[in-house]
């Protein structure tokens, strides 16, 4: 991150070292690609994104593949039941074969179970949006859990939606507490997607105070007129593995309410952190 202090001192994953510090080169693990693999993901992420199924010649033209290559995966997937395939307008679309994955994953995650009570107690106590999300890395988060509220506000998230992992709320936590070179995260925030960008420089200095006060705060930048509200869950190694999030209309979202909604979040992740740990 940039320096601060006439220079003297760099902010570094959230400890103060010298600026002329060393830090050693991140290790990544290498994973050799698998075409077929990276394909068949492909195929089945555009077609849930997609509003109406696809022919095959859409798929493959979305996703710049060879159409006879396109056509022996999709076949594939079919087979697998993990695509449904209509003989009438020859198109593709998800198949049953999800959920049943979706749902073995989702049974099999004691976070969701422990996550939704906390979650519900929190959307009926303030009328809002809550949803707990999993991180992995500074790649993504997936959303696990989530619960509605009665007031007329609702925010449209489905459990497994991906989103990038600096984004919103969680994702000033993600950069708060992320143990990655500065260089690494600023690289993945250029690549963020806002509907009101925040400067770089103002982005930095809300994660500084994420850290400070253990939760992060979105008003307006990710979704216009939204406020979000995010509090982390770490592991026994005291990384961030979870976050608890609250969103609402800006429009209600007063200081005050903000404070006593994050101090509520806070509690829950906080219980959720020892849950885990123990």
């Amino acid at each position: 991150m940039d320096q601060v202090c006439g220079g003297n001192i760099a902010m570094l994953t959230g400890v103060l070292m010298p600026a002329n510090a060393k830090v050693k080169p991140e290790k990544r693990k290498r994973i050799r690609p698998v075409p077929a693999v990276t394909r068949a993901v492909a195929i089945l992420r555009l077609l849930g994104r997609s509003p109406h199924p696809l022919g095959v010649k859409a798929i493959a033209e979305s996703l710049g593949m060879v159409t006879s290559t396109c056509l022996h995966i999709v076949r594939v997937l079919v087979d697998e039941g993990l695509l449904r395939f209509d003989d009438n307008t020859k198109r593709y679309s998800l198949g049953p074969g999800l959920l049943s994955l979706a749902r073995n994953a989702l049974q099999g995650n004691s976070f969701t179970s422990m996550a939704q009570p906390a979650l519900n107690r929190i959307a009926s106590k303030w009328g809002v949006t809550t949803m707990a999300a999993e991180m992995s890395d500074l790649d993504h988060m997936v959303v696990v859990a989530l619960s509605t509220s009665q007031a007329p506000f609702r925010l449209h998230v489905d459990v497994g939606s991906r989103f990038p992992a600096l984004i919103s709320a969680t994702g000033r936590l993600a950069a708060a507490f992320a143990q990655k070179p500065p260089n690494r995260i600023e690289k993945q925030f250029r690549l963020l997607k806002w509907a009101s960008p925040p400067d770089y420089d103002q982005w930095l200095s809300e994660v500084e105070l994420a850290r400070s006060r253990k939760y992060g705060v979105d008003s307006g930048n990710y979704i216009s007129g939204i406020t979000l509200i995010a509090a982390p869950v770490f592991d026994t190694r005291s990384r961030m593995t979870h976050s608890l999030t609250a969103a609402g209309l800006a429009d209600t979202m007063d200081q005050a309410r903000l404070k006593a909604i994050a101090k509520d979040l806070l509690r829950e992740a906080e219980q959720l952190t020892r849950l885990s740990t123990s």
